[in-house]
């Protein structure tokens, strides 16, 4: 069952705070070197005239002056070097022009202080300790979300419905984190993987290279009952790209506006796979409009990119949705949480399971990273893949 009204239209998420700050720290990228070190040695200035009118202590101001140039060289270099091995493809000045103003402002608030001089280069080596971390390691920390759902709707004699939950792939190249993901996705076997979107990064959503790289990745997932995938956030990629990357694919089945419903030991499947467009409006009366046309019997599953109608969902009946978008945050702080969300509803649903009356939602963190002038990095938000196990109850 299927309905067609995938027409085109401006993605709101354009206009966001969010999506223009990415547009604009990503032309960072366009300075020349010259001016990027020329804004660091002004940095420099500022924190070594800070420590000398607050301490008038020549040794402690080189330190500092060594130390925060040290630092902000080793956070370059390897920033750089991401880019130079192929283990991902972001911006490289937006990210250290935005730390080493991140170092100025807590040194300049140390100095004033004043601090002992091996606090401030104890912070400066942390900092660039966790740089390294959130770019070069947790990025690449691939693991599985093992999840239980359980359905008087399903068989209970029958064997586990072994379902594979992947988003936010957002590939720019092949990079460790997608052989991994491959390798993940052939040791597991799952039954039935679903797709929740973005195949592409933002950076790449044109690029014929990465639509390559996207085809021979998904290419090579196979589950015995099915592939099915919808699309992501329109500005990422617009369903003309989607098409493009899952053309001729014949493992995998896109799912724009459709039911389909799949036979398995416990019981009819129904996948409905919808089409975000970020106007609320719009996606809470599509869902409607596809609910009028559910499958009578059997476990009803949506795949969406966001959560952002999961009230709606749960209102229309749905029993388990599966989404991504979010990210989880991407950066996450110990107690605050996450920093910011792309989602309608904040942090809301920002990530994992949450249970809402009729409907279990899950948002997953999501396998790739942002685009644009965002850093390639995660934090306290390693990138998952979720295989649910589905049973009946008695």
């Amino acid at each position: 069952m299927t309905d067609k009204t995938t027409t085109e239209q401006p993605d709101p998420l354009e206009n966001s705070l969010l999506h223009r700050l990415l547009v604009n720290t990503d032309r960072l990228q366009t300075l020349p070197v010259y001016i990027v070190v020329g804004v660091l040695l002004l940095n420099i200035l500022l924190v070594a005239a800070v420590w000398w009118f607050t301490t008038y202590d020549g040794v402690a101001v080189a330190l500092i002056t060594v130390g925060y140039g040290l630092a902000n060289t080793a956070d370059w270099m390897g920033l750089h070097a991401l880019r130079t091995t192929g283990r991902s493809f972001g911006p490289d000045k937006p990210t250290i022009l935005a730390l080493s103003a991140l170092r100025a402002l807590l040194l300049v608030a140390l100095g004033l202080l004043p601090s002992p001089t091996w606090i401030a280069l104890s912070l400066l080596a942390l900092i660039t300790l966790l740089v390294f971390y959130a770019t070069w390691i947790e990025p690449f920390r691939l693991g599985v979300t093992h999840q239980q759902y359980v359905t008087s709707k399903w068989n209970a004699d029958a064997p586990p419905l072994r379902l594979l939950q992947i988003g936010d792939i957002h590939m720019e190249g092949i990079t460790p984190r997608e052989v991994e993901l491959n390798r993940l996705v052939e040791t597991l076997k799952p039954d039935v993987i679903v797709f929740t979107g973005d195949f592409v990064n933002l950076s790449n959503t044109y690029n014929p290279d990465t639509e390559a790289a996207i085809r021979e990745v998904i290419s090579q997932w196979q589950a015995p009952l099915g592939v099915y995938c919808v699309s992501g956030t329109p500005l990422v990629e617009p369903m003309a790209r989607v098409r493009a990357f899952v053309d001729g694919l014949d493992n995998l089945k896109l799912l724009p506006n459709q039911w389909i419903t799949i036979q398995t030991p416990g019981g009819p499947l129904n996948i409905l796979g919808l089409v975000v467009t970020h106007d609320m409006e719009r996606d809470r009366a599509q869902l409607k409009k596809m609910m009028a046309i559910a499958p009578r019997s059997g476990l009803n599953l949506l795949l969406m990119h966001p959560p952002d109608i999961a009230p709606e969902a749960n209102e229309q009946g749905i029993d388990l949705y599966l989404c991504g978008h979010t990210h989880g945050g991407q950066i996450r702080l110990p107690l605050i949480g996450a920093l910011f969300s792309s989602s309608h509803l904040g942090n809301r649903f920002i990530m994992g399971r949450y249970e809402l009356g009729t409907t279990t939602l899950y948002t997953s963190r999501g396998v790739g990273l942002e685009g644009l002038g965002a850093p390639r990095a995660r934090f306290l938000c390693p990138p998952e893949i979720i295989l649910w196990e589905i049973g009946g109850s008695a």
